[in-house]
């Protein structure tokens, strides 16, 4: 009997994040599981009335602060990527439609400039050529 393998490698569904993102993503998410765990021991502090309940009610609020800025951060650092990288278009998608209609007009535009050209070089001698 063969052996089966432990796992099967399916294709990804979704494109992996640009590195700079996850980078940020990460850092975001064990800064708020750190918040999170600092708030549950302020809170189980305050409920037994410790002497440590109001400095970790303190560094809860500045924790929170913090853990809200780097989730921005990587909201940020997305938007940033994706300005300066560009976003992958898809086939039907509006941009590339546009585009598409924009250099047909373009197209459309040179070649009637052209057509007028060969107009006004015919009719400036008479006719096509001297010879």
């Amino acid at each position: 009997m063969p052996r089966q393998p432990l796992w099967v490698e399916e294709a990804a569904t979704r494109r992996r994040m640009p590195d700079p993102v996850r980078r940020a993503a990460v850092r975001a998410v064990i800064i708020t599981s750190l918040t999170l765990i600092q708030a549950m021991v302020a809170f189980l502090a305050s409920l037994t009335g410790s002497w440590l309940a109001f400095p970790m009610v303190l560094s809860s609020v500045g924790s929170t602060v913090v853990a809200t800025w780097s989730v921005l951060d990587v909201w940020v650092t997305r938007q940033v990527w994706n300005q300066r990288n560009g976003v992958v278009s898809v086939p039907s998608s509006s941009a590339r439609r546009l585009r598409r209609e924009r250099r047909r007009a373009r197209r459309a535009a040179r070649t009637a400039e052209r057509d007028a050209a060969r107009i006004r070089r015919r009719d400036a001698g008479g006719r096509l050529s001297r010879a």
